[in-house]
């Protein structure tokens, strides 16, 4: 683990048990970390949340035999590393449709929902942008091990395997701590490393790989044309703006959409707005630019459809969308602090 760079990371010797508002405050500059931990584990925003107040409840509970041998940082990760692991005992991992296994849909395809799925769900920036502490290192690795692609690659790694490649690669731990927060051996820690390390090659993904979405100029130009093309359902444009080889997925929904050409079938052909019954609300969700998407209603108002994540990159020197991924889950608007719906005069800026 990376030498401490701040108080946060010193192992702190504790005198005497802290009363609740004290406690509070000695871990509450931890929380939005717990939280990116929890959702890299887990996939599900909700579930991120949740188990990151069990961490502080058993925190409390287990602070008088706390004995100040590593930071609070480390030892709170390390019980909610445990929390997580205790939590997803059973229980099936959460894909994207393109993690299904299934082959790419035809826009003309029939649209399956399977709302039974445990799907990945995206988190807003809000909640883990204060990740990570204060080491550089550990900084750009906790920022880029929340982008959708990676958590979606973790959730195929069992539960053991994932907790050992975040605490080791994500938050820097030696093999010995993580042995010891894990009961198990050192070699065993370097084995399942190795098996994750394996895998996560397999889908040509690692915290290194996974870009980095700056928003630079190139970017806001791109976004406010794809705002604009879904507003006036300018399907060539939204075409024009997507990587030839851009992939769409759509979550309850099993099928994805390979190549720019097929995903403007799709919205053309299977999206019920038409011209102005689309307006989006920008957002930021896992580093990555993000929409809420309103459908128009008979009287004009217009509700939650769709939250958008997308991947930009760069496609011959032209910033393009090269993945979009439309989370059909209402919930997320919500969470994200998005509008509940707009008025019926709504209208984008600059339409």
């Amino acid at each position: 683990m990376p030498t401490p760079t701040s108080t946060a990371d010193v192992p702190v010797q504790r005198t005497e048990v802290p009363t609740s508002a004290e406690f509070d405050s000695l871990v509450a500059q931890y929380r939005r970390e717990l939280v990116a931990h929890c959702y890299r584990m887990t996939g599900s925003v909700y579930e991120a949340e949740d188990l990151a107040q069990e961490t502080y409840l058993r925190a409390w509970k287990a602070y008088d035999r706390f004995e100040g041998r590593s930071s609070v940082r480390t030892w709170l990760h390390r019980i909610a590393t445990n929390v997580c692991l205790t939590n997803l005992e059973g229980k099936d991992r959460r894909p994207l449709p393109t993690g299904l296994g299934a082959p790419g849909s035809a826009a003309s395809d029939e649209l399956v929902e399977a709302g039974e799925v445990p799907w990945l769900e995206p988190i807003p920036d809000t909640m883990v942008d204060a990740d990570a502490g204060t080491d550089p290192g550990q900084v750009v690795a906790a920022r880029d091990s929340v982008r959708l692609a990676f958590v979606a690659a973790l959730q195929h790694l069992p539960a053991r395997q994932r907790a050992v490649l975040v605490l080791r690669d994500v938050l820097r731990w030696q093999a010995k701590e993580v042995a010891e927060a894990l009961d198990t051996t050192t070699a065993a820690v370097n084995s399942a490393l190795q098996r994750a390390h394996a895998q996560l090659e397999q889908a040509g993904l690692s915290v290194d790989t996974v870009s980095e979405s700056t928003l630079d100029a190139g970017h806001r130009e791109l976004l406010d044309r794809y705002v604009t093309a879904f507003w006036d359902k300018d399907v060539a444009t939204i075409v024009s703006l997507l990587r030839a080889d851009a992939v769409w997925e759509m979550p309850p929904f099993t099928g994805w959409y390979a190549g720019n050409e097929n995903i403007g079938r799709l919205i053309a052909g299977q999206c019920p707005g038409g011209t102005h019954d689309m307006p989006m609300i920008e957002t930021i969700a896992n580093g990555q630019p993000a929409f809420g998407l309103y459908m128009r209603q008979p009287d004009g108002s217009f509700t939650p459809f769709h939250l958008q994540v997308l991947t930009v990159e760069d496609d011959d020197g032209v910033d393009r969308v090269s993945h979009v991924a439309a989370f059909f889950d209402p919930r997320l608007f919500e969470t994200f602090g998005l509008p509940a719906s707009l008025p019926a005069g709504y209208r984008p800026s600059g339409s």
